[in-house]
């Protein structure tokens, strides 16, 4: 018997219309449980990150974005929205990374990355 592949990432799951996002920065979304940060960056490609930073167990979405880093307010950690990876210490750990689709009518979707 084989096992079938599992998809990385679960079911998308509608979070808001792009319009309600902070051009650009971070919103924190709670999608199944589970604290998010959805953020827009300056070239306005949007991105999901888990919320919570893998250091000091505080929101990402409050800190303050340049270019693709969200900084944690806390202590300075730096995570790459793109693929999670701390820019930075304190953090050593990533941060879940979750795919993001955004309908034409601007509908924003997540699906929330699998395992975590």
């Amino acid at each position: 018997m084989t096992a079938q592949p599992q998809s990385a990432y679960g079911e998308p799951v509608h979070v808001c219309h792009e319009g309600d996002l902070p051009a650009v920065g971070a919103a924190q979304a709670q999608i199944e449980g589970r604290l998010v940060a959805i953020v827009r960056t300056e070239d306005g490609e949007i991105h999901a990150i888990d919320d919570t930073c893998t250091h000091a167990n505080v929101s990402l979405a409050e800190g303050e974005l340049t270019g693709c880093m969200l900084e944690c307010w806390l202590h300075g950690s730096v995570f790459d929205v793109r693929t999670g990876d701390p820019a930075n210490l304190p953090a050593t750990v990533p941060v879940a990374v979750h795919q993001v689709t955004v309908d034409d009518a601007g509908e924003v979707y997540v699906a929330l990355a699998a395992g975590r």
